[in-house]
């Protein structure tokens, strides 16, 4: 393979954009790259992006996941939460990696799997990204059929609500109906930069037990 991958070197916060990469070659770069990586990987029909994350890009991925799971276990909602999974199918050309993701209305359907398969399997209910620029990404998730995609760019949650195969802005979650989380998910971020994480996840939990 031309393309020799242990002499990219891509600083943290940036990302590298390669040309006329066939879907073998990309299959190629994702098993050559492995799972236990900090890169993300996005490819869209001949384009493959690898992005190297920021530590606070990390922080927020991370603090916001948290604040999901508190809702989800709060409202007693089964989920599986999977992460920055790979998530691609050879038919549409595309492949992405979320920062995380969550299956809830399809959580049944993937359960105790190993592996997801999106020519059987459904896309993950909700995704999440942090500080996504790229327009490659934001469409995969499109193409793959994610009915929900949350993107985060540092001091604001921006919902998207996928409506006959486009994401249009929602001022509320499809998901969570009955919660300002456009508001309050940035609050609690914020409060756990300030107070602690364990203080600011404790507090978020008291919240959501008083919206139920």
């Amino acid at each position: 393979m031309l393309l020799e991958l242990n002499q990219l070197i891509v600083p943290a916060g940036h990302q590298l954009l390669i040309k006329n990469i066939s879907w073998s070659a990309y299959k190629h770069i994702l098993a050559e790259l492995g799972e236990n990586r900090s890169s993300r990987i996005s490819y869209s029909q001949g384009m493959l992006e690898i992005m190297a994350p920021l530590p606070e890009h990390e922080v927020a991925k991370v603090i916001i996941g948290d604040l999901v799971k508190i809702i989800l276990e709060e409202l007693d909602i089964e989920f599986w939460s999977l992460g920055s999974t790979t998530f691609d199918q050879e038919k549409m050309d595309v492949g992405v990696e979320p920062d995380d993701c969550f299956y809830i209305q399809n959580e049944a359907a993937v359960r105790g799997k190993d592996r997801i398969n999106l020519t059987v399997d459904p896309p993950p209910d909700l995704a999440i990204e942090i500080y996504i620029t790229s327009r490659t990404r934001f469409n995969n998730y499109e193409v793959l059929g994610v009915p929900e995609l949350w993107r985060w760019n540092g001091t604001q949650l921006e919902i998207n609500v996928l409506s006959n195969g486009k994401y249009i802005k929602s001022p509320s979650s499809s998901i969570f109906l009955n919660l300002p989380i456009a508001q309050v998910i940035p609050e609690y971020l914020i409060r756990s930069k300030i107070d602690g994480r364990n203080a600011a996840m404790k507090a978020f939990r008291a919240w959501v037990r008083k919206q139920t």
